[in-house]
């Protein structure tokens, strides 16, 4: 009995019992993802029904079929119901942390806590999926002659993507609309600067703004929108900017908000200061642009060396070469 165990490798045994483990927790994750599904499916039916039963008696809509129900949407909003269902507790302390909070809020979503639960719900199942397929896929995996080493590093790997996928798409979202936002501040403060030349408000000129300009400047147009809504609400016009200057990062962006809440509280001459951020942009943006074409040039410099520089010494020495090579030939010969 003991050689026959002795036989067997220690490796081999400690990759096994991983593999059982990962099952286990692959079962229970399953039965408690598919006992959520339905209970947010039961929830979302009564929800859809408490609703229409509200709205029988103040208008007909025309009945939509199932068959042309999106299930795009209807998955999402399952997922989104998983999310907040497990927004609270200690889960969602340790899956979406307060920096990830702030990164979802600079990513300009439309509803902020669809957008948190959304989050959670893939961070919770890539975390679990991915380190399971990984194993399926790699199968026996050996590193540094360690099976369960091997094993051990597919589950991390495949956990550590999981966890941090859904941050990475929020970021790339994230730092594409602060790039958008530096490209149409310009925009912004010269439209401002005319409007106020006009004789408009500051009031009338932001809903001009919001109104004609969206499809111009579709994300400051948005965040403005948003900034008129809460100042229509009964927000002061300093605490209704103040998401507009802290999400981007942007100091001119920030000087322009703060400026805003200045003339709006206290009033005075807006065309001068904004016509001072207008050059000044301008030529930050021109130094952009040099610095820009500066590591361009540097750049080809290294693709000419590379490319252009073989064929220059074939062009010009090539004939040279062939006649040195000419003569050692003959000289040996000889």
């Amino acid at each position: 009995m003991n050689t026959w165990l002795s036989r067997i490798d220690i490796n081999l045994l400690i990759a096994l019992a991983v593999v059982l483990l990962a099952l286990a927790l692959f079962i229970v994750g399953a039965a408690i993802l598919g006992r959520a599904f339905r209970q947010a499916r039961s929830q979302a039916a009564m929800e859809k029904a408490l609703a229409a039963r509200g709205t029988q008696g103040t208008h007909n809509p025309t009945p939509v079929p199932p068959e042309q129900r999106d299930a795009w949407t209807d998955a999402v909003s399952t997922a989104a119901a998983l999310g907040t269902r497990w927004s609270t507790g200690r889960l969602a302390e340790l899956l979406i942390a307060d920096e990830d909070r702030q990164l979802i809020a600079s990513a300009g979503y439309l509803d902020q806590a669809k957008a948190r639960a959304l989050f959670l719900f893939a961070r919770a199942v890539l975390s679990i999926a991915l380190p399971l397929a990984a194993l399926l896929w790699l199968g026996r995996t050996t590193i540094l002659g360690s099976h369960a080493l091997g094993v051990f590093v597919v589950l991390f790997v495949g956990f550590a993507l999981g966890l941090m996928l859904p941050k990475w798409v929020v970021a790339r979202r994230a730092k594409q609309r602060k790039l958008a936002a530096a490209e149409e501040l310009p925009l912004l403060i010269d439209i401002l600067r005319l409007l106020q030349g006009v004789g408009l408000s500051i009031d009338q000129s932001l809903h001009v703004v919001v109104h004609e300009f969206a499809e111009v400047m579709p994300v400051l147009a948005r965040e403005l929108h948003l900034a008129v809504d809460q100042y229509t609400r009964g927000r002061s016009r300093e605490q209704s900017l103040a998401r507009l200057a802290t999400d981007f990062d942007n100091d001119d962006l920030s000087a322009i908000c703060r400026l805003i809440a200045q003339v709006d509280q206290h009033g005075g001459a807006v065309q001068q200061p904004l016509l001072h951020f207008s050059e000044r942009l301008r030529e930050q943006r021109k130094l952009d642009l040099k610095e820009k074409v500066g590591k361009l040039t540097v750049k080809m410099t290294g693709v000419m060396v590379l490319t252009l520089m073989p064929a220059l010494l074939i062009v010009t020495g090539g004939a040279g070469f062939l006649a040195i090579i000419r003569g050692l030939s003959r000289m040996g010969g000889g």
